[in-house]
């Protein structure tokens, strides 16, 4: 199964996260299937690659609770078998 979570990069106390599609038994800091957007909570800042994490939803990927906050925010509506982006 493919999740859409997050990445730690960046050093200590100034935490950056890649949002990545990775395989479920990976580790956090794992090989990732792809590299789809960034987030900086520091500077608020998000960069999203909409039609790769659409395309990547299609395909059933489940965005953890963290991730589905993030793109609701930005404007990537989720519903259960259809995603658009408004």
């Amino acid at each position: 199964m493919v999740k859409l979570r997050l990445k730690r990069c960046g050093r200590k106390q100034r935490a950056v996260y890649r949002i990545v599609a990775i395989d479920v038994r990976s580790r956090r800091e794992g090989k990732d299937l792809r590299k789809l957007g960034f987030y900086d909570p520091i500077r608020n800042q998000t960069y999203l690659n909409v039609p790769a994490i659409l395309d990547f939803l299609e395909k059933g990927a489940q965005p953890t609770g963290t991730v589905q906050d993030i793109l609701k925010r930005s404007g990537v509506e989720l519903r259960p078998n259809q995603a658009k982006f408004n």
